[in-house]
């Protein structure tokens, strides 16, 4: 009796000191203010898909040391950029399909070595293209025509985005999936709004948006507007767009020293060394910058005093060939007519249904949008497969600049375009590189990847 007395005695003094401890550390620690409430998000701060892989994270963030502020309508963005409540049936995000792990595009694998095509929330349901990223596209203007006659701006492979009703091409990018049947499938816009105004982030829209701003009896498509708003503020933001690759490293140094990258040449690449590029890689944005001709589409201006996003937001046709592991050429009648026979006009596809662009619809088949080249390479492991073109037709970068290097050149027996009209026989088809040069140019894209 009397060793049970003293062991628990024992027992009460440990547990006591404990609490002790316990008090003056929590006392000492200093305060983590996270600026959003993200308990309620899925999987403890990670987004997985339905194998339960990680396809994107989203840890709490708390005051920024240093960097640049995280402003209110970015929180907002984020948390319906990555609601999975917010597709019919739930489970379908804006970063299913625009995984951060691969650059905010296409975060899965599987998918995309096989067709490159994102199913949809409704289980069987496949869009026809592959997902293009969500970053570095904030500065696409208002789809227009330019004085050179050349289709600028817009938002989604063909354009479709215009941005002419909200002036922001982005945030109408935003307002489509969510209504698309082959993606989030959500029967309305009053759906949209209905659940964002039922989420745990009701709130903080409100505070950004101001206290009737979810009355949705008012004004139901501007509440959706403010939704795309919010995304296209995210999709802006300094988290999605940091500018912290490999080559920003080296464009700062290079500003620093007064050298213009944009001069770089045959003649002059080698004084550009030691501003952070290795000699190969440095080869290989010399060669991209001349006898590659990839930035006379993928430029290399400096656009608000920052680094280039390496597109001129044109479009073209690469005489890309046709993917057959495209998923939408088996999708039922009701979402494709055309069934196997279906071909993918781009640009010209979408002007020939507007009435005051109809004109222009025959020049510009099967021209697509020049994608940013930013995280062209950024993936989550080695063995991870990216997509590539529209369609997915490449799933390595060493693929793409062969194509684009030897398309043309007899003998090279690369499959016939899917749009044979205006294809572009001036910046590519035989460039004369050697493969040498090839790889160079393939580990200059690398250097673009944001570090993470």
């Amino acid at each position: 009796m009397r060793k049970t007395v003293l062991l628990f005695a024992i027992l009460l003094t440990i547990s006591l000191l404990l609490i002790k401890i316990s008090i003056v550390v929590q006392a000492k620690a200093p305060e983590i203010r996270s600026t959003v409430d993200f308990s309620c998000e899925n999987s403890n701060g990670k987004l997985v898909n339905r194998e339960g892989k990680v396809i994107a994270r989203f840890e709490p963030r708390t005051e920024p040391d240093g960097k640049e502020a995280v402003t209110a309508i970015e929180e907002l963005g984020k948390r319906l950029f990555f609601d999975i409540s917010l597709s019919d049936p739930a489970g379908q995000a804006c970063s299913t399909c625009h995984g951060s792990v691969a650059g905010w595009s296409g975060p899965d694998s599987n998918f995309n070595a096989k067709g490159s095509v994102y199913e949809g929330a409704m289980k069987g349901r496949f869009g026809n293209r592959r997902p293009p990223t969500a970053a570095y596209a904030g500065d696409s203007p208002v789809l227009h025509i330019d004085d050179e006659e050349t289709f600028v701006g817009g938002m989604f492979w063909n354009g479709r985005a215009t941005g002419e009703e909200l002036g922001d091409p982005l945030a109408e990018q935003a307002m489509g999936p969510f209504l698309n049947p082959l993606e989030m499938n959500n029967v309305d816009e009053k759906s949209v709004v209905l659940i964002v105004r039922d989420s745990n982030y009701a709130n903080l829209f409100k505070k950004v948006w101001g206290p009737d701003s979810l009355d949705w009896e008012k004004d139901i498509h501007g509440t959706y507007v403010k939704i795309a708003r919010s995304i296209a503020a995210f999709e802006r933001s300094a988290e999605v767009n940091p500018f912290n690759s490999k080559f920003d490293d080296f464009w700062y140094n290079a500003n620093a020293k007064g050298m213009d990258v944009e001069a770089i040449d045959e003649s002059n690449w080698k004084k550009y060394r030691t501003l952070g590029l290795e000699d190969e890689e440095l080869k290989g944005l010399m060669l991209f910058h001349t006898k590659g001709l990839c930035s006379e589409c993928h430029v290399m201006t400096s656009v608000n005093g920052k680094p280039p996003v390496f597109t001129d937001f044109t479009y073209d046709n690469l005489g890309v060939p046709r993917n057959p592991d495209n998923p939408f050429y088996t999708m039922d009648k009701k979402w494709n007519p055309d069934g196997n026979k279906w071909v993918d006009k781009g640009l010209g596809g979408y002007l020939e249904g507007i009435e005051k662009y109809k004109k222009y619809a025959a020049e510009n088949y099967g021209k697509h949008k020049v994608p940013t080249l930013r995280n062209v390479d950024l993936r989550p492991s080695e063995g991870f497969v990216k997509a590539y073109m529209h369609n997915g037709f490449f799933t390595t970068l060493k693929e793409v600049v062969n194509f684009y290097n030897t398309r043309d050149v007899d003998g090279a027996e690369w499959a016939p375009p899917e749009v044979s009209e205006n294809v572009n026989v001036d910046e590519l088809g035989d460039l004369g590189l050697t493969p040498e040069e090839e790889d160079a140019i393939v580990l200059f894209m690398k250097t673009l990847s944001d570090r993470l």
